[in-house]
């Protein structure tokens, strides 16, 4: 995605001249010949840089500074001045902009800065995110873990969305860590200190799931002696987590359906509806809209429940997480049976990154206790679950693991700090911090925790 550029300038001669230059640079510009509707498409999650002429009819360039600084004062924005603006902007600099420009200027000298004030906006919001994720990370309740891309996307999609009043929809395979979302989304969000109540469609016989979702009065059917809440009524307040939503029964679904419209439920045998201040959180591991197409599942329910989506990667997609998930799982193991954990050497580490996995990070997590548990008796070299798998032959693939699998355990032997890993491996602080970002390692993630 091309770098973002407002560029605002009343004189559409030099809009047009310079508009044209960033164009040439693969910079996306938006050109304003005034500064007005530049303010009204600024907000705080603006990425590019804001351009604009001082002297400027109606909205100035000082007062658009003093405006758009108002929405985030961490904006780059840079001021085109003439010769008798050089008071001005310095004044402009003391207020929060990024740079001046005296006229006339250098296209090099345009672009120069302009790169620059791109980069420092690029770091401001990547430190923002930075600071989102680990307010979350560092909270209580579950943490997501991995350093791969596709992870790091995950929790800022999470962190953007935690508190929004939508309803979610999750889409993985199985052992992926649904639930483990589900909980995350609820335990970080506005509602952490009222109910979460997980339910699985797809556990409970269909003879019993409308009464488990909805409660009953006494005397609704057969059986019925007392008054019983429904899940989605206590839930009240909170969040209702339905997993495996795609084993629902067609005739269940229009009634959550009219839940979910009417934020109202009505027990089985009661004429008076419970109003409900709720969030559903709804998870699958199938292809919910290719189902409605076949009508196996109620495509209003499923456009209904599918206003926010969640995809999470299966664990063959983000290998470079399997040693420190392995790490995490057989630690915590370790933790829970009082053992000390075992070391695991290159050649198990690279099984573990061959096998492709089916059962997701339950698999990992299943295959980490069963080494805790029967301790030497059991191997993961002679594991029948890796027997298939290939093995890695290009020197390129062997070295890079090598690599990997050296700073991981370094970090470990330090509980992640970098100094004392630098001076074991002999490496410079920016080599080591380059090594660690072409690795996707995290050192927070060695740090020994209590």
């Amino acid at each position: 995605m091309n770098q973002q550029v407002i560029f605002i300038d009343d004189e559409k001669s030099i809009r047009d001249a310079l508009g044209q230059t960033l164009e040439l640079e693969d910079y996306d510009v938006t050109l304003f010949a005034s500064a007005k509707p530049a303010l009204e498409m600024l907000d705080s999650q603006y990425p590019g840089v804001i351009i604009s002429d001082i002297n400027m009819p109606g909205i100035d360039g000082i007062d658009f500074l003093r405006q758009a600084l108002a929405i985030d004062p961490e904006l780059s924005i840079i001021l085109l001045t003439g010769h008798g603006d050089i008071s001005m902007a310095v004044d402009a600099m003391r207020l929060g902009a990024y740079d001046f420009l005296e006229k006339p200027f250098s296209t090099d000298n345009l672009l120069d800065v302009v790169r620059r004030a791109a980069d420092k906006r690029e770091l401001v919001l990547e430190n923002r995110d930075l600071r989102r994720e680990l307010e979350a990370q560092s909270g209580p309740g579950p943490r997501i873990l991995g350093n791969t891309p596709q992870m790091k996307q995950l929790r800022r999609i999470l962190s953007h969305i935690k508190d929004t009043p939508a309803d979610v929809m999750i889409h993985g395979e199985t052992g992926t860590g649904k639930e483990l979302v589900a909980r995350f989304l609820h335990d970080h969000s506005v509602r952490q200190n009222s109910p979460f109540v997980a339910i699985n469609c797809g556990a409970i016989p269909e003879t019993m799931i409308e009464s488990e979702l909805f409660g009953y009065e006494p005397g609704a059917f057969t059986g019925a002696q007392k008054k019983r809440v429904g899940k989605i009524a206590h839930a009240n307040g909170g969040t209702l987590f339905l997993d495996e939503i795609e084993s629902m029964p067609m005739s269940l679904q229009i009634k959550l359906l009219r839940v979910l419209e009417e934020r109202a439920v009505e027990p089985l045998g009661s004429n008076k509806t419970v109003p409900l201040d709720i969030r559903i959180i709804a998870a699958t591991k199938d292809d919910l809209k290719q189902m409605s197409d076949r009508g196996l599942f109620r495509h209003d329910l499923y456009y209904r429940l599918n206003v926010v989506s969640v995809d999470i990667p299966p664990l063959r997609e983000r290998k470079d997480d399997i040693p420190m998930l392995f790490q995490n799982f057989t630690r915590s193991a370790s933790t829970r049976y009082g053992v000390e954990p075992p070391s695991i050497n290159l050649e198990q580490q690279q099984k573990l990154l061959e096998h492709d996995w089916p059962g997701n990070v339950r698999e990992l997590r299943n295959l980490a206790e069963r080494l805790i548990l029967m301790g030497d008796t059991t191997t993961l070299s002679d594991s029948s679950q890796f027997s298939d798998a290939p093995l890695i032959h290009t020197l390129a693939e062997r070295m890079n693991q090598f690599e990997y699998t050296l700073l991981s355990d370094a970090l470990k032997r330090h509980n992640g700090r970098l100094k004392e890993v630098q001076a074991e491996l002999g490496l410079a602080r920016k080599t080591l911090y380059d090594k660690m970002k072409k690795h996707h390692i995290d050192k927070d993630d060695y740090k020994a925790t209590s």
